[in-house]
């Protein structure tokens, strides 16, 4: 063996040392269910102490558009309102978890197609027609686009990415994987401008506004970057999954049995059927457009306030289920799956509420504890302290602007909500990197990324034990499968991710390109 070859082999060799570590120690936490409850306990315990000491912190933060100075201090929830609270909110924190409904539509429609057969059918279409080299990108691409569709590359293309794996011999776990990573490591990278855009920008002008009155923020101003980034992370994502992730998880055999899948060949009703199939999506697709135009029930409109709506976003995840339902009958009674008739697509849907029944336990318990962090204002804390911090290392120029990607990234760990952390972050370093020549788009994109890469391994994400249940459909007897196999299997990503993607930040900087269309990453006071 050569020495580049040997040096190679070692280093693979410690990477997975300290995966396996990841793994067996976090899989030695609790079952995602218990941890979270101890996790609210926790929360509440502390809660209590840190009130008692008077533990509070002062930042700016923006208020119907205006930025206001606020001192926050923690909440005690053993308080008398807050053991109230205990109760009263424990079923609308659930029922208002945001992946609760995405899930269940989504899946319902899912659910369906996956009882007529159309999706068994698909896989078998993908397998003779791409090749199994080119599914990791393919599948990773379809999860950064999947974003414009707000949630539901969670509960659509995750699991499916298991399946299609299985399709090809592969381990399960390296197709969720894979999505995983393009779903919410690639958040903040897309070919085109969504609604993630646009709030961000609304978030940012106002917090440029302290210090131009006459500042405004295009919601394209970071296209140019999120297309380069889209590629970036496809290609990351493709090497990670395929030397990293692949290798560590090996050959996948379920109960002592190689999983080898079905057969691949289609029969002819099933080819009539994916024909049949692909004809109703068209015609689905001509009807959700006529909807969309101008005038029409979804397209856009100006409420009483003059603010434009866009009503197609908001229920993209009901026709994302609708999607999947539509050509799932057609298929069905095509094929000839459903011999039942309307019997048979009451079963999908009911079988698809019984395969998410694990799923609805989990969001209720992480409800109930991120309730309980948010409400108490430990999460503010943190980030407070957080950006405190930044201002106090006494970096400047690009480098200034690495570390508070990297600031990002970690308090990310500690509280969710892209939106949330940017409204109390952006009255404190919009400003503060403007009055060092940084333009508030430039700081908006930095913070993008920090708050993109380590989604994939902070449990505090809101789809986070989601995956892990996911994930459990593919324990091997007498495996050991939680939140640390998820977490070290998403690990390798969150940090080639980062890294790839300060590298990509510092050479766009240097070389002084535009972010978006009339943006650029530096800013002239005057």
């Amino acid at each position: 063996m050569s020495s580049v070859a040997a040096q190679k082999s070692e280093s693979r060799g410690r990477i997975q040392k300290v995966l396996n570590f990841v793994e067996v120690a976090g899989n030695k936490l609790p079952n995602p269910i218990i941890m979270f409850f101890y996790f609210t306990v926790a929360t509440y315990i502390l809660s209590f102490v840190m009130a008692k000491s008077g533990v509070s912190v002062s930042y700016q933060t923006l208020e119907n558009g205006s930025i206001v100075e606020k001192t926050t201090g923690v909440i005690n929830l053993l308080s008398t309102e807050g053991i109230r609270n205990l109760f009263t909110e424990a079923i609308p924190q659930f029922s208002g978890h945001p992946a609760l409904g995405v899930i269940l539509i989504a899946m319902l429609g899912v659910g369906v197609a996956e009882k007529s057969g159309l999706i068994d059918a698909l896989i078998k279409k993908i397998v003779i027609g791409v090749p199994s080299t080119y599914v990791t990108p393919v599948v990773i691409f379809a999860g950064v686009m999947s974003n414009i569709a707000a949630d539901a590359g969670y509960v659509v293309l995750i699991p499916l990415g298991a399946i299609i794996y299985m399709g090809f011999g592969r381990h399960p776990l390296v197709g969720m994987a894979a999505a995983f990573a393009g779903v919410s490591g690639g958040f903040s990278a897309n070919l085109v401008i969504g609604s993630v855009d646009a709030f961000m920008a609304g978030i940012t002008e106002p917090a440029a506004r302290i210090l131009d009155t006459n500042y405004t923020i295009n919601p394209a101003s970071n296209w140019y970057f999120c297309i380069a980034s889209t590629f970036l992370i496809t290609l990351l994502g493709w090497w990670v999954t395929d030397k990293i992730v692949e290798p560590a998880l090996g050959k996948y055999e379920k109960d002592g049995k190689k999983d080898t899948g079905k057969e691949f060949e289609l029969t002819n009703l099933e080819r009539k059927g994916l024909k049949a199939a692909g004809a109703s999506l068209v015609v689905f697709a001509l009807a959700v457009f006529s909807l969309t135009r101008d005038g029409a029930p979804l397209g856009t409109y100006e409420n009483a306030a003059g603010v434009t709506v866009d009503p197609f976003m908001s229920a993209i995840v009901f026709i994302l289920g609708i999607f999947f339902f539509v050509p799932g009958v057609v298929f069905g009674f095509t094929s000839k799956k459903f011999e039942n008739g309307a019997d048979d697509i009451v079963a999908g849907l009911v079988e698809s509420m019984r395969q998410s029944a694990a799923v609805i336990v989990i969001i209720f318990i992480s409800a109930q504890f991120i309730y309980a962090f948010t409400a108490s204002n430990i999460g503010t804390i943190i980030a407070v302290n957080g950006a405190n911090a930044i201002k106090a290392t006494g970096f400047t120029g690009i480098p200034l602007m690495v570390v508070f990607i990297v600031v990002t990234a970690i308090i990310n760990l500690f509280i969710g909500g892209l939106s949330s952390k940017w409204m109390m972050m952006s009255p404190v370093f919009v400003p503060l990197f403007m009055q060092l020549g940084f333009s508030p788009e430039y700081t908006m994109l930095a913070y993008r990324i920090g708050d993109s890469t380590t989604n994939i391994i902070s449990p505090l994400m809101s789809y986070f034990p989601i995956i892990v249940a996911f994930a459990v459909k593919y324990k091997r007897k007498g495996e050991d499968l939680g939140v640390g196999t998820i977490i070290s299997m998403m690990l390798p990503y969150s940090v080639i991710f980062l890294i790839g993607w300060i590298v990509l930040f510092v050479a766009w900087s240097m070389l002084g390109l535009p972010i978006g269309p009339g943006a650029s990453t530096a800013y002239i006071m005057g």
